[in-house]
This record gives structure tokens, sequence and C-alpha cells, in this order.
């Protein structure tokens, strides 16, 4: 064979693996640590990884801030395929088994010894509270309405979820202002909270928060899962075998980012945590 058709057989080759290569098309934030960055740098930029090189293919992220929008954005445009860290019960989304379960905790310098863990702990109603909202309109979040329920309201001081946008991490005034004694204590989604507490320069507390139901529709626990569009199922299954074959490598990940998982409460329901941020 002359050597310009054995060049030409060679590209066309190339060009048919290339074609072939898969990618793994996710939809994530590029500023919200400690779930993900555009520098790779949250843990579900990590699990994503995992779960990418299980499936033999290679990561490609549709970049979106996690707003309203997000998922009619990016999901049901069909600009990617994949959304990590969404509650198990999403019901207009195809979600997979959960890959972690956590709650909101209570977040204290240690050097107070608050040991807080209930709501009806009647020493919050004396202490300046920090929680965590969501939403342009300031919606409540599960411990927000928790406090509220109780008639504990004038001591709490909102943070938003989202943060100011042109910080590295929007998402970390909630427990820097715990850390600085802003606050005496914050009710926070437990993987925003382990991850910023293991920066902090004090030593901080977290204690899961009873109840972990508080009345019939806030739960303070959550199955977090991944989701594809609903009728995606081929990739679902994918997604889950994955999951199932990477249960201990997913678990490394998720304690070198110190998010405290939770055997408390039962399936999830479906209502995103606020770490999560997800809206249409």
């Amino acid at each position: 064979m002359s050597a310009p058709r054995l060049l030409l057989v060679l590209g066309l080759l190339l060009g048919a693996a290339a074609a072939d290569a898969r990618e793994l098309r996710v939809c994530a934030d590029p500023n919200n640590l400690p779930y993900s960055n555009a520098a790779g740098e949250g843990f579900e930029n990590k699990v994503m990884q995992v779960i990418a090189e299980d499936l033999g293919a290679t990561l490609r992220y549709t970049w979106w801030a996690q707003r309203r929008g997000f998922i009619r954005n990016t999901l049901n445009a069909g600009d990617c395929d994949v959304i990590a860290g969404v509650a198990s019960n999403q019901g207009m989304l195809g979600t997979t088994q959960p890959y972690y379960r956590s709650s909101y905790v209570f977040v204290s310098r240690t050097d107070r010894h608050l040991a807080l863990t209930s709501f009806d702990d009647p020493r919050l109603r004396r202490l300046r509270i920090g929680v965590q909202l969501i939403g342009d309109d300031g919606a409540n979040t599960p411990p927000t309405q928790a406090l509220a329920r109780r008639g504990i309201v004038d001591q709490v001081h909102g943070y938003m979820v989202y943060g100011d946008y042109r910080d590295r991490a929007p998402q970390s005034p909630i427990v820097d202002a715990v850390a600085a004694g802003d606050i005496d204590v914050a009710i926070v989604w437990g993987p925003t909270a382990g991850y910023f507490a293991s920066k902090q320069p004090v030593p901080i507390t977290l204690t899961p928060v009873s109840p972990w139901l508080d009345g019939p529709q806030w739960p303070m626990v959550f199955d977090i899962s991944m989701a594809v569009r609903k009728d995606d199922r081929a990739l679902r299954r994918e997604l889950n075998r994955a999951i199932e074959r990477q249960a201990p490598a997913i678990s490394a990940v998720l304690r070198e980012y110190h998010v405290p998982l939770s055997t408390a409460g039962m399936a999830a329901v479906p209502l995103s945590p606020s770490s999560a941020g997800t809206q249409q």
C-alpha cells in the first residue's frame, strides 16, 4: 500500500474512533462550591468523573447558574443529559437510585459548647440564628419553617443560598458568620456546612437537626440522586449500575469533602434541599 493511501486509511480509522468516543454530558453550575465549579473542584465534579470513567466516557459540561430556568435551559433544552445533586423523588425528572443521604445540621463554634440537636431546644429563643433562604423571593427552607412554627423569628438572620455570585464560594457566608461570631448558630444543608466548616480558622461542630420530619411537609433529611430526562430510561439504568459499582469511590469523595451522611428518616420527598438550588 502506498504511503498516501496508508495515511488516508489511518485518517479514516482515527476519524471513526473519534466519532465513536462517548461523552457524558452533564449540566452543572460553574460557581457552586462545594458542589461544582468550572475548575472541576466540587464533589459533584469528582463523582461525575468517577461515573464517566466507569462508563468509558469523557465528561462534557453545559454550564448554567442554578437559578430559575436551570433545568429548562440545560437538560430540557437537550444541551446535556445528566444533573447531579437532585432530590431523589423530584417528580418532573427521571432520578437514579440515591448516591448519598444527608440532612440539615446545626452549625456552631465548638468553643461555645452549645450541643444543639433539636428545634425544640429553648435556647434557640435567645440565640442569633442563621438560616438559608432560596430563590429571588426569599422562599423559606424547611428549617426556616420549623423555626417559624415555634414562633422563633425575631433573632433569625437569612442568608441567600445563591449568595453573591461574584464570589468564588457564594454559599460560604453563613458558615463564615458562625466562625466569626456574628451569629451563634446556623442551620445549614449538610454538604454545604461540612465543606465550609472544614475551611474555618476555628473548630466548628455540626449536629443533625431533629425532628427529621417537622410537620407533614418539612423534611430535614433528603436522599440525593442524579437526574436525567424522564423518558431517558436507558441512561438512567446505566447510571444506576455505575453508582452501584462505584459506591466505594463515591463514598471516598464524600468523605474527602466532609459531607455529613445521614441514616435518619425515610425516602426523600419531592422537595429539593436548598443546596441543590435546582429550579425549572
